[in-house]
């Protein structure tokens, strides 16, 4: 009996052990890896794609990031342009270009991006203005100056003005794409404050 005592005991040692080890694995894998949705801005009426949503994962490996976008709700076969940004909303702030997404022919789209997405993402330009290549006739010519700015949002685009319209959607000209000739922005991450975007809380 006192055997089997012993042994009830060192069984129940390493079950908590085994339990606190987990738990301590589980803490620390919590800011490795994040989901959080995207939503239709708000100033955008009922009529304007009013199903679109989607949903976004971040898993970090270290020395990288992987984001997984899903999108659905939207116009069948139509191509859209992911950014990362400052803020979720107008007027956007600094705004880093990362791909498109193109849906099937059930609004459904689906893309994986590879980079830096945690709290240590940002834009900086220091010193004085540099000569930036005129690519496009939107081009700047140069850049503006500015210390680290973080961007910590995700923004989705219609590539087509003519594809929002048919949507439903506001035709407006934007430059959120590869020609700067995009639609509107149709799902962004304002469920977030403007300062406390998902990519914050992302550790590198």
């Amino acid at each position: 009996m006192k055997n089997q005592t012993h042994s009830f005991k060192a069984i129940a040692s390493l079950a908590l052990v085994s339990s606190v080890l987990l738990c301590s694995q589980a803490s620390a894998t919590d800011w490795k890896r994040l989901k959080f949705p995207l939503v239709r801005p708000a100033v955008l009426d009922d009529s304007c794609a009013p199903h679109a949503r989607g949903k976004v994962r971040v898993t970090t490996l270290g020395n990288v990031e992987v984001m997984d976008v899903k999108i659905v709700g939207l116009p069948k076969n139509t191509e859209f342009d992911v950014f990362v940004i400052q803020v979720p909303d107008f007027p956007f702030g600094m705004s880093w270009y990362q791909g498109d997404i193109q849906t099937n022919h059930r609004g459904k789209g689906y893309a994986r991006f590879v980079g830096r997405f945690n709290e240590e993402t940002f834009i900086v330009a220091p010193g004085t203005p540099a000569v930036a290549p005129l690519t496009h006739d939107a081009d700047a010519g140069e850049n503006p100056v500015t210390n680290p700015v973080h961007t910590y949002h995700i923004g989705i685009w219609f590539n087509s003005p003519a594809d929002a319209v048919k949507a439903g959607c506001p035709g407006a000209v934007t430059p959120f794409n590869g020609e700067h000739n995009a639609g509107i922005q149709i799902l962004n991450t304002s469920t977030f404050a403007d300062e406390e975007g998902p990519l914050l809380k992302i550790k590198p």
